[in-house]
């Protein structure tokens, strides 16, 4: 008996891995060096494309946000950004993934923000 209780303990264990180990990261979005109300650096922890923002009262995507190394991407405006910001990717599994409000009003370079999205 003691040998099937083992057996069933540890198959237990390795299947809670594998269900843990598969669940991804979430994202976060790190406010870049020389951001300022015209300029926007968004570094990421996970490699995404495709980014775009939307500034508050727009409809708009900005599609203007271009790639830099080590995933950041960054954003020049002739006018100030328009907090909050929400964010707009596409994942390497196929889809976008939208953050609303993500950044507020007044970020600062070196603020972090959750977006809650696993990847």
């Amino acid at each position: 008996m003691a040998s099937s209780s083992s057996f069933l303990l540890a198959t237990t264990m390795v299947a809670t891995l594998l269900v843990v180990g598969s669940c991804g990261s979430a994202l976060t979005l790190t406010i870049g060096k020389g951001s300022s109300p015209t300029s926007l650096a968004l570094v990421t922890n996970i490699a995404i494309s495709e980014v775009s923002i939307k500034e508050k009262g727009t409809m708009d995507w900005s599609d203007d946000l271009k790639e830099s190394p080590a995933n950041t991407w960054t954003l020049k405006s002739k006018q100030p950004l328009k907090g909050p910001i929400s964010v707009r990717f596409a994942v390497k599994n196929g889809g976008y993934r939208v953050v609303d409000d993500v950044i507020p009003a007044g970020f600062k370079p070196g603020s972090v923000y959750k977006t809650g999205v696993q990847i």
